[in-house]
């Protein structure tokens, strides 16, 4: 199973994982946020639900993933791009995106106001 780690990473800490990769220590598959705001912004309740329907389930157009989802394709479209932009999706052959993976894993801390 291939799981995708979303998370919060200051560019410290993203510089620290670079170098751990590079020594060869494996990291898995992450995708860091500069902060939760950022993070909740690219992944939207109606992102989340795109990905959800993507999840394990391989390449598919658009068109494929507006209908599993039963939203207007332009809309869909449109969430996509987002995701594409962001990192979260890859495109396929022949149009096509992707979301690789068989599980999401959203890391973050909530902790009191100082």
């Amino acid at each position: 199973m291939t799981t995708l780690t979303l998370g919060l990473a200051s560019v410290e800490q993203g510089r620290e994982r670079l170098a751990a990769a590079f020594r060869g220590e494996a990291q898995g598959h992450h995708i860091a946020f500069a902060s939760v705001e950022l993070l909740w912004k690219v992944l939207t309740a109606k992102r989340w639900e795109l990905l959800q329907a993507m999840t394990g389930q391989g390449a598919m157009s658009i068109r494929e993933v507006a209908r599993r989802v039963g939203r207007d394709v332009k809309a869909v479209h449109g969430d996509v791009h987002a995701l594409l932009d962001a990192g979260v999706l890859d495109r396929g052959d022949g149009g096509r995106v992707v979301f690789p993976y068989d599980a999401v894993h959203v890391d973050f801390t909530l902790r009191t106001a100082a």
